[in-house]
């Protein structure tokens, strides 16, 4: 099996910053892209950034210039920096990581952590 732990949340006033870190742990041969999407009370859970095996990231657009994601490939984690934070981005954060299991086959599997709480006051 294969678990992701995230870490980090919390409660912050606006403006100001959080780092967040998912570890990924198991069964592991290697991963592929990780990213972070969010879910806000009565919404639909939404993409924050991914960021592929190489390096390559990919944001939504409320996100560009505010976050950072990075990933430690030795460590298989992935970080997502946020600053200037808004009341809007008060959601639950999940952690995503597309895993290829085995050296035996190229299939692959999409893991979710069980996510960590942001609130950002006013």
């Amino acid at each position: 099996q294969v678990q992701l732990v995230e870490s980090g949340g919390g409660l912050v006033q606006a403006g100001g910053s959080l780092r967040l870190s998912c570890a990924a742990s198991g069964s592991i041969f290697s991963i592929n892209a990780m990213g972070w999407y969010r879910q806000a009370p009565g919404k639909e859970r939404e993409l924050v950034a991914t960021i592929t095996s190489g390096g390559s990231t990919n944001y939504a657009d409320s996100m560009k210039g505010r976050f950072t994601i990075d990933r430690d490939n030795a460590k298989n984690t992935v970080y997502l920096q946020m600053n200037s934070l808004k009341p809007d981005d008060t959601a639950v954060y999940y952690c995503n990581a597309i895993v290829r299991r085995t050296s035996t086959s190229f299939s692959i599997r999409s893991y979710w952590g069980q996510g960590t709480q942001v609130t950002v006051s006013s």
